[in-house]
């Protein structure tokens, strides 16, 4: 279709350093060492029944559980998103056989560290990028940014026919695990959470190939703000995560989908896939609770949080990844959602 946006392809890379949730239940008995015992029992259960059986970091175990500064732990992030950044968008690149100088447009979506210059700058040298490249980092929107780079990019193509753009999403949030904080939002984060990088191709290139981005929209919850986020302190980004939250989508859910999906002439019954972000186990629930009636399965989801954990804003791309490796119809429809600090929904509709 002359004028569309097409997701042409998805790269994932992931840290060096790997474990088993089996692997670090002994370091976290360790570090609660001190605490009383009924706690120390309800963290291990935490851990256990996360929906997370493995993650990667950037660190190994041992590093994650000494005490560093805030600077320490962001010279890492910064030291290992350039790494994973530079592999993922070489490894996307080559996946769609693209040349680095074909690119017009680049998006770096993080939140779990402080950089600047951001990403992008580092990876326009690293692969020899157009000097004439628009640039554009998406920082402090969380979970939610994966989507947000793509829409921002679709914008992009969508006012540019016949341009190309990349969106790199790098996250650790291992870099922000505070080893002095015993409340219980430390606990769940930790408990949940993993390191990794993603890369989406786009373009508006008639001659490109792949799923057509036909609607896309943001969701603001109004005054929510307290609900999901970072607190910045002396020892690093502290997360702050309301319990509450998958309540609050789910008495959100009816306005976040059925208008959007209205709006662009369907319903969630001609919906043939499910691309959410894997939020955490509850938030999973909450998904498979209002939909599962309908027929619809978000197995894709639950598989990347069982194998990678919840990776923040790359999360959404690795489920998007493992679709656009399956084979589809002409005509079939997916939905893209992720939620994120603000607090907010953003959506993606695409068509096979």
């Amino acid at each position: 279709m002359k004028d569309s946006v097409k997701i042409v392809g998805v790269a994932k890379t992931l840290p060096k350093h790997k474990r088993e949730t089996t692997e670090i239940i002994p370091f976290v008995k360790q570090w609660l060492s001190g605490q009383e015992e009924r706690f120390q029992r309800k963290v291990v259960k935490i851990f256990e029944g996360a929906g997370v059986d493995c993650r990667y970091g950037i660190m190994d175990i041992e590093e994650v559980f000494t005490a560093t500064s805030f600077e320490e732990k962001n010279n890492i992030y910064v030291r290992e998103m350039k790494v994973l950044g530079t592999q993922v968008l070489q490894k996307a690149l080559a996946k769609v056989n693209w040349q680095p100088e074909t690119l017009d447009f680049i998006i770096t979506v993080s939140c779990t560290g402080i950089m600047i210059p951001s990403l992008d700058a580092y990876l326009i040298d690293a692969l020899g990028l157009r000097t004439d490249i628009v640039r554009l980092p998406v920082t402090e929107m969380g979970c939610a940014a994966g989507i947000s780079g793509l829409l921002y990019a679709k914008q992009f193509l969508k006012a540019n026919p016949g341009k190309k753009a990349a969106v790199i999403a790098v996250e650790s949030p291992t870099a922000t695990f505070q080893l002095n904080d015993f409340s219980m939002t430390n606990m769940v984060s930790a408990a949940i959470f993993g390191d990794g990088a993603a890369c989406a191709l786009l373009s508006s290139a008639e001659q490109d190939e792949g799923p057509t981005m036909i609607g896309e929209a943001m969701y603001h919850f109004p005054n929510v703000t307290h609900m999901m986020g970072f607190d910045v302190t002396n020892t690093g980004l502290k997360m702050i995560l309301d319990p509450s939250v998958p309540a609050v989508i789910a008495e959100h859910f009816p306005n976040i989908i059925h208008p959007f999906l209205a709006a662009h002439g369907t319903k969630m019954e001609e919906i043939d896939y499910l691309i959410f972000h894997p939020g955490g186990r509850k938030i999973v629930e909450t998904v498979e609770n209002l939909f599962g009636a309908m027929g619809k399965n978000i197995e894709d989801t639950k598989t990347v949080l069982k194998d990678f954990g919840n990776m923040s804003s790359v999360t959404v791309l690795y489920v998007l990844e493992r679709f656009l490796n399956q084979s589809h119809e002409r005509g079939q429809k997916g939905l893209m959602l992720s939620f994120g600090p603000g607090f907010s929904a953003q959506r993606i509709l695409l068509e096979w």
